[in-house]
């Protein structure tokens, strides 16, 4: 037992709590939505507009939390984001129309924006190398357990305290995730009074003194295809966080818990494929010490097989068969989270906040375009499974610029333009 809540696994749940709560503030709007579009009277375009309004100021501090991570630490930049999506969380269940929810939820943006590339940076010196891709799969994995108990705890909690009561509900909920991670997390594990001398044996040591300045135009050259990629997985998973709940309850004229559980059922398959495709990425890793190999077929494999898992829900009309497709392409474009977000740790050990934030940028560019195109796709041709087939379509761009990345070619910032980078370490 004293093993299992040793300091370092005691961070790794932390952060694990932080993705697990942020995941079901920031998606509660699309189940919520169930009772909000026809209070409010929106259509289809206006309320996947609402879930994607986040997606503006989400891309803009992926960049700007990943600098003040690797500037001012995880401990305070977690803590003021954790501030301010459980507040914007909140405020939404305040709302009064269209335009206030589009308010909130652009808070909220600004609130979570910050969070994901500050985690890898709280990672970056709490987790041991050879374990990169499992912390971040199982990371990502409550994520989507999250997102996997959305549905049928936001129709419970609606039904119990209408849909307003159930924003007020998980807001809270994350205020007090804030003020635990303030209390025990330190940016350097050697400061946390209970890390022990055998763990910090296995982990990084966190550099002292003034952090350097970003090397911005040669971080962006080596990143850029690794946001490119990114946002092709973030096509499709912004296009299963929004729309599937509306999908399942207009396709087939489900009630609201019926098509909460259907969506419940496909986003846990999807959480399953975050933490294995983080395994097999460093088992691969281990077995190989080829870090190139051990990201990049994961990646490839996982964006592939989503696309054949699709390709039935064009053509099939069987509400199972379909729900057991889409789990299916959720579980292989899952897969891809473990492996791609070791990569900016791979590629930048330095500048990792700054890296992962360039890298999910890509993924809030989709969270802005794909519920939008979606929505105004449905809108306009009433074809409910045309989203579908455009990602399809986008996930195969994401499996052919996957050989564009190179991970095993560590950045430092010492390096000149066009010189030879070193390769990263395979432990």
């Amino acid at each position: 037992m004293q093993r299992m809540f040793k300091a370092t696994n005691v961070v790794l749940i932390l952060l694990c709590a932080m993705y697990f709560i942020s995941y079901i503030v920031r998606q509660s709007v699309s189940t919520a939505m169930l009772d909000i579009r026809p209070e409010f009277g929106l259509s289809n375009t206006q309320s996947l507009f609402i879930f994607s309004v986040f997606g503006y100021p989400y891309l803009l501090f992926q960049i700007i939390g990943g600098m003040t991570a690797d500037k001012f630490g995880p401990r305070k930049t977690l803590f003021y984001s954790g501030l301010v999506w459980a507040g914007a969380t909140v405020l939404t269940g305040l709302s009064t129309g269209f335009l206030s929810l589009i308010m909130w939820r652009i808070l909220m943006g600004f609130g979570v924006g910050a969070t994901l590339p500050t985690a890898t940076r709280a990672m970056q010196y709490w987790v041991e190398p050879r374990k990169r891709g499992f912390a971040q799969g199982v990371t990502h994995a409550l994520s989507r357990l999250g997102n996997a108990l959305t549905p049928v705890m936001t129709v419970a909690l609606m039904a119990a305290f209408t849909w307003r009561g159930a924003f007020v509900v998980t807001g809270l909920i994350g205020f007090v995730w804030a003020a635990v991670w303030f209390w025990y997390f330190r940016d350097d594990p050697k400061e946390h009074p209970s890390c022990t001398k055998e763990e910090l044996a296995l982990l990084p040591h966190a550099p002292k003194g003034p952090r350097p300045k970003v090397p911005w135009g040669p971080l962006i050259s080596r990143m850029w295809p690794v946001t490119l990629t990114y946002f092709c997985y973030g096509w499709c998973l912004w296009l299963y966080l929004s729309y599937l709940p509306s999908f399942f309850k207009d396709t087939f004229s489900l009630s609201n818990q019926d098509a909460a559980l259907f969506s419940t059922m496909v986003y846990f398959i999807g959480a399953i494929g975050n933490t294995t495709g983080g395994i097999v990425s460093d088992k691969l890793l281990h077995k190989t010490g080829n870090v190139r190999f051990a990201r990049i077929c994961v990646t490839v494999i996982g964006f592939t097989a989503a696309v054949l898992w699709l390709i039935p829900v064009l053509y099939v009309r069987d509400m199972t068969v379909v729900a057991v497709c889409l789990a299916g392409g959720f579980f292989f474009a899952e897969c891809v989270i473990g492996p791609m977000w070791a990569i900016p740790m791979d590629i930048a050990p330095k500048f990792s906040g700054t890296a992962s934030g360039l890298m999910n940028a890509g993924s809030a560019l989709a969270a802005i375009l794909s519920p939008v195109v979606a929505g105004y796709a449905t809108d306009l041709s009433g074809d409910k499974q045309l989203p579908f087939m455009l990602a399809m379509g986008v996930l195969m761009v994401g499996a052919l610029s996957s050989f564009l990345m190179h991970p095993e070619k560590q950045f430092t910032e010492e390096l000149p333009t066009g010189a030879a980078a070193r390769p990263a370490p395979a432990e």
